[in-house]
């Protein structure tokens, strides 16, 4: 049987369990699920949840973004610099994963780097983003994902503001701005 939830428009689908079937091992599971924080209806971080994974085929993710977004969030592109629609968004609100609506950074937590791309000194809540070494063109940097769908979000270097130090260099089109009424 198939059960939904909807979280914030996305729904989440998930198996009722199988009682003829055998029971799937811990590491089956966390291949299929994930613990992030959402954001509950009055746009307040709720608690750890454990979540489906967001898994799509290619074909799926092409359809669903436009080039751009494709490009960058599911083949880790990189944008230019200075053209970012998000760079010189200074509304208050949420950035949401452009795959997966996902809440991925607050923006409070935003900066100006002088870098080109909109920047943030830490992630709406730690679990919902990943991060993985990336060793591509002949450096050593930490890439961000999102942690529900895996999106290429940027990289995140160790040259920010307090209270972090961190800057969490995103590109424009992995995101999606929602503003906060």
């Amino acid at each position: 049987m198939m059960l939904g939830t909807v979280v914030l428009g996305v729904v989440l689908t998930a198996c009722a369990a199988d009682t003829s079937a055998p029971a799937k091992s811990d590491a089956a599971a966390k291949e299929t699920t994930v613990q992030v924080r959402l954001l509950d209806e009055n746009g307040e971080l709720g608690p750890v949840t454990t979540v489906p994974k967001v898994i799509k085929t290619d074909a799926e993710w092409r359809k669903q973004l436009t080039p751009d977004q494709y490009k960058i969030a599911r083949a880790k592109g990189t944008e230019q610099a200075f053209c970012g629609v998000l760079l010189d968004q200074k509304k208050p609100g949420v950035y949401y994963c452009v795959c997966c609506d996902l809440p991925l950074f607050e923006a409070g937590t935003k900066f100006h780097s002088g870098t080109g791309w909109p920047s943030f000194y830490a992630p709406i809540a730690a679990e919902n983003v990943i991060t993985h070494k990336d060793l591509s063109y002949g450096m050593e940097r930490s890439e961000i994902v999102c942690a529900r769908c895996e999106a290429h979000l940027g990289h995140v270097f160790d040259d920010g503001p307090a209270p972090t130090g961190l800057r969490y260099c995103l590109n424009s089109a992995s995101l999606v701005f929602k503003e906060k009424k």
